[in-house]
């Protein structure tokens, strides 16, 4: 389930990219030559497919990343250059003590926070390096940023006879690779691809998950974090809770062959004339999708962005100019200088239609870009919980010499009142989370109450 998820928010947290052709996760590996390196010998921004092959992980490549950080990514010309060499010599070493190949030799050098001189004494130290563990090197000195859309990609083929996994895609607690601190139990499952081994175990959505490999889902009011190592795994044994019978059962899941359909906006009438639209990412195109549902002159929309884990900014302007013209939706700001505003997309005719916006935990970066906007400027109501509070900033990706892919926000984002999004999330105007038994029933106290609303 991780793994599946892991993918999906890496591909859309390219996608926030300004240029989507520089969205490395989402374009797929190529036969091309090896990638020429940029005429400074560091990081090049990507413009086409990575290659299918090229050379290992070097010290070069950690080299790249290291300055690549610097020169691009939103505070890099302000960062002490200590703390990412740091973290990467960390990561280092902790995969060699993994794999039992420690050095008695590798202590990290004095460092005096003058980049050049300080990488020079850093490379010394490391000779040749070992190529696994300068990955975890390069990992650890990305997630030593802290930053949510900051991110280290290896592309790789996709795998002979098509995708494979357990078929479970979505659980309670889950956003994207992490669990949500705030996590209440219980942890449930809120999404099972059909033909799936775990679909054909008939695990479904709402189905409460006790254990993991043993493992207590929640240990007391905190889920358990040590449940992102079994979830990755190919094998898992699962302790679940049907909520309308009550009954305990135990599941053993391997992966196996999966399908996934592209995402797609759908739409139903609800009571009283009102359309229910659920826009499952900001995807090309999504924004148009959603107003060619709205055609038919419903009385009012219910948009439906739980579990939306973002995608395009451009999409979200472009639906947000079908509610209202002359808004700015948010702001990108540099690390020095002017906050840049973004706007209404104001060509889109608007529809003139009252706007209840249902979200949740799930719901991410452009989502709450989205959100946010429709909040701040008063275009609608919003019900669920709280979202995400996965916004940092839209990312671009950088190419490194091995073919794997630098993913680093040149901006920070802030909402329409310039308030800080990040971290925090958007808060909803009524609290109507969906609990494991609505799902095994069918109930949606989300829909419940936009419906009491309008």
């Amino acid at each position: 389930m991780i793994k599946a998820l892991c993918t999906a928010v890496l591909v859309t947290a390219c996608s926030l990219s300004a240029s989507a052709s520089a969205s490395a996760p989402v374009l797929r590996p190529t036969t091309a030559s090896p990638p020429a390196a940029a005429p400074d010998g560091g990081c090049a921004a990507i413009t086409a497919p990575p290659p299918a092959s090229a050379p290992p992980t070097s010290v070069n490549t950690l080299r790249q990343a290291y300055f690549c950080v610097l020169d691009n990514y939103y505070s890099g010309p302000a960062m002490d250059p200590t703390a990412l060499l740091k973290s990467a010599f960390a990561a280092y070493t902790r995969d060699l003590m993994r794999r039992g190949a420690d050095r008695a030799d590798l202590r990290l050098p004095a460092l005096t926070g003058n980049r050049d001189t300080d990488w020079a004494a850093f490379a010394k130290v490391l000779g040749t390096g070992d190529p696994a563990a300068l990955r975890a090197a390069i990992t650890g000195m990305v997630a030593g940023l802290h930053d949510n859309h900051a991110r280290w990609h290896r592309p790789t083929p996709p795998p002979e006879g098509g995708p494979t996994g357990t078929g479970i895609v979505g659980a309670s607690a889950m956003q994207g690779p992490q669990l949500d601190p705030a996590a209440r139990p219980p942890l449930f499952i809120t999404r099972v691809l059909p033909g799936s081994p775990a679909a054909k175990a008939d695990i479904r959505p709402g189905d409460i998950i006790v254990k993991v490999n043993g493992m207590p889902a929640f240990i007391g009011d905190t889920v358990n974090q040590g449940m992102l190592d079994a979830f990755a795994s190919g094998k898992i044994r699962l302790t679940l809770k049907r909520p309308t019978t009550g009954r305990t059962r135990t599941v053993d899941l391997r992966e196996g062959p999966i399908t996934r359909q592209p995402p797609a906006v759908t739409s139903k009438t609800l009571p009283g004339g009102v359309a229910y639209v659920r826009l499952p990412g900001f995807y090309e195109g999504a924004a148009d999708q959603v107003i060619a549902k709205l055609q038919g002159k419903p009385e009012a929309v219910v948009l439906d962005l739980r579990g939306n884990g973002g995608g395009s900014p451009r999409e979200v302007t472009r639906l947000l100019g079908a509610f209202a013209h002359g808004k700015v939706t948010s702001y990108f700001c540099p690390l020095k200088g002017d906050c840049v505003p973004n706007r209404t997309d104001d060509s889109v005719p608007l529809l003139g239609l009252r706007l209840v916006v249902l979200t949740d935990r799930g719901c991410a970066s452009a989502c709450e870009d989205f959100s946010a906007a429709v909040k701040g400027n008063g275009l609608g109501t919003l019900i669920g919980t709280r979202t995400a509070g996965a916004i940092s900033g839209p990312s671009e990706g950088y190419l490194l010499d091995d073919g794997s892919v630098l993913l680093l926000p040149k901006v920070r984002h802030l909402g329409p009142d310039r308030e800080i999004i990040d971290t925090i999330g958007v808060p909803v105007d009524h609290h109507a989370p969906m609990t494991a038994l609505d799902l095994a029933t069918g109930r949606d106290p989300g829909v419940a109450k936009a419906l009491a609303v309008l």
